[in-house]
């Protein structure tokens, strides 16, 4: 007998652009836990080119900046999460979380077949 499984994967576009997907609001969770883009992409085992590329995607497609950076200074410099970044990712996370809730009462009904 085969088990089945339901997967799915949400992510938000803007045209034809990626905003946010999982990756990306790992990648920003990352980065306010951290206070540092390069810190945040070896967290989670990404390049820091990459990690750069993803947050510079985000901001462009998004209506408003989702971080800002700081360059150096006596305490150095630094990546922080917006405010409107943070309701995006908490956005998202509802969204998700809907979506797997969703997803799970339907595969009760898969399972009754």
């Amino acid at each position: 007998m085969n088990d089945y499984k339901i997967k799915s994967r949400i992510w938000i576009e803007v045209g034809d652009n990626v905003l946010l997907g999982e990756g990306r609001v790992r990648l920003l969770k990352e980065i306010e836990a951290q206070g540092s883009l390069s810190k945040a992409a070896k967290s989670i085992g990404m390049s820091y080119k990459k990690a750069w590329t993803l947050i510079d995607a985000v901001n462009k497609s998004a209506k408003e900046a989702v971080v800002t950076t700081s360059v150096g200074g006596q305490k150095g410099g630094g990546t922080v999460i917006t405010p409107y970044g943070k309701n995006l990712i908490a956005a998202f996370e509802q969204i998700n979380k809907k979506c797997w809730e969703f997803l799970d009462e339907e595969f009760e009904t898969l399972n009754g077949i």
